[in-house]
C-alpha cells in the first residue's frame, strides 16, 4: 500500500471571504452579509480530500506570521491530513486572498511573496502516493517524475492567467501528467477554441484523460485511450459561495480515483462534493464529509446513478461514528 492516497503540492493562501456583496467603487464602502477565514489555494484540495477519507499529504510553505499561525491551526485540526511537509518560512509573509462573493460570481485581491512558493526539491524521503496533484503554470519539480515512474497517477491543473497569454508551454507540460483538470475558461483559451467539448478532445490527445469543469453547467470528461466521453450535469443546490468549488471537485476526482471507480462515477462524485461545498462560505471550510454526502443523497435524491456513492458514504459515516 502507498504511504498516501492523495499528495498535494502547491501554494497556500489565507482566504478572507466576504459574502453577499461586491467590490466597492473607489472611495466607497460596502457591507457584507457573511465572513469566514478559511485555508485557501492547495489547502482547499487537501482539506476536501482528507474529509472524504483519503490519507492526504500536503507540501506547502506559509510564513511565520499571524496568518500562517491560523492556517496551521486550522489544517492541524483536520483528521487524515498529514502536515509533516508543511514548512514555516522565516521572514516571509503568508499569502492572503480577499474574496468578495455572491451565489454567482466572486472577485479576488491577493498578496503573495516568493518565499511561500512550492519548494523545488522534496524535503527528506519522498513518500509513495496513489495520486498526486501539481500545477502546470511552471516547470514541474523532478520528484513528480519519480512519483509517476513509481506508479502514481499525476493530476495537473492551472490557475488564472493574469497575463491573458495562455502560454502554449503549459500544453507542452501535459505529457508529464496523466489527468488534466482545467475549467472551461482555461480549456478554451489554452486550445484557442470556443467550445469546451472541442477543447477537451484536443487536450486529451496530449494528456490521456481530461476533465473540464463548467460551474453550474456541470463537467465533461474525455479518455483518449478508450474513447470514452462523459458529460455530467451539476447537482442543483442553493449556492452561497462558489469559492474553492473547483478545488473540491479535484479532490473528489482524486479520491474517487484511489477507490478504483469508473470514469462516469468519478466525475459524478467530484461534481456532487463540489456542489455541496458551495452551500456555505469558504472552499476548505465548506468541504463535505461522507455523512454530509449521505444526508444529501437521502434527502434530495438527485437524478442519476448514485448507488456506489451512497454505499461509500454510508460506510464512511459508519466508520466515523465508530471512531468517535
Amino acid at each position: 500500500m502507498a504511504d498516501l492516497d492523495v499528495l498535494l503540492a502547491g501554494r497556500l493562501f489565507c482566504d478572507l471571504v466576504f459574502s453577499g456583496s461586491s467590490l466597492p467603487a473607489p472611495g466607497a464602502e460596502v457591507f457584507a452579509d457573511g465572513f469566514v477565514l478559511s485555508p485557501g489555494g492547495t489547502a482547499n484540495r487537501a482539506v476536501a480530500a482528507a474529509r472524504l477519507g483519503s490519507r492526504t499529504g500536503l507540501l506547502a510553505v506559509v510564513g511565520r506570521d499571524v496568518f500562517g499561525d491560523e492556517l496551521t491551526r486550522l489544517l492541524a485540526a483536520e483528521p487524515g491530513l498529514d502536515l509533516r511537509w508543511l514548512r514555516r518560512a522565516p521572514g516571509a509573509r503568508t499569502a492572503v486572498t480577499v474574496a468578495v462573493t455572491d451565489e454567482h460570481e466572486r472577485s479576488f485581491i491577493t498578496y503573495e511573496e516568493p518565499g511561500t512558493r512550492v519548494p523545488a526539491t522534496w524535503p527528506g524521503r519522498l513518500p509513495t502516493a496513489t495520486t498526486c496533484h501539481v500545477g502546470l503554470a511552471e516547470e514541474l519539480p523532478e520528484w513528480v517524475s519519480r512519483l509517476r515512474a513509481a506508479g502514481t497517477t499525476v493530476f495537473g491543473g492551472v490557475g488564472w492567467d493574469a497575463s491573458h497569454e495562455w502560454s502554449p508551454l503549459v500544453l507542452e507540460r501535459l505529457e508529464q501528467v496523466d489527468v488534466f483538470v482545467p475549467n472551461e475558461v482555461e480549456a478554451v483559451n489554452y486550445t484557442r477554441t470556443d467550445d469546451a467539448a472541442a477543447a477537451a478532445k484536443l487536450l486529451a490527445d496530449r494528456v490521456g484523460t481530461v476533465v473540464v469543469t463548467r460551474g453550474a453547467r456541470g463537467s465533461l470528461a474525455v479518455d483518449a485511450a478508450t474513447g470514452e466521453q462523459v458529460e455530467e450535469p451539476a447537482v442543483a443546490v442553493a449556492a452561497l459561495d462558489p469559492t474553492g468549488a473547483g478545488d473540491v471537485f479535484v479532490a473528489g476526482l482524486m479520491s474517487a480515483t484511489t477507490l478504483g471507480w469508473d470514469l462516469p462515477t468519478r466525475v459524478r462524485f467530484a461534481g456532487l462534493v463540489a456542489s455541496l461545498s458551495v452551500r456555505s462560505l469558504g472552499g476548505a471550510a465548506s468541504a463535505p464529509h461522507p455523512a454530509d454526502v449521505l444526508s444529501f443523497l437521502r434527502e434530495r435524491r438527485p437524478d442519476g446513478d448514485f448507488d456506489v456513492i451512497h454505499d461509500w458514504a454510508l460506510a464512511g459515516a459508519r466508520d466515523l461514528q465508530e471512531d468517535q
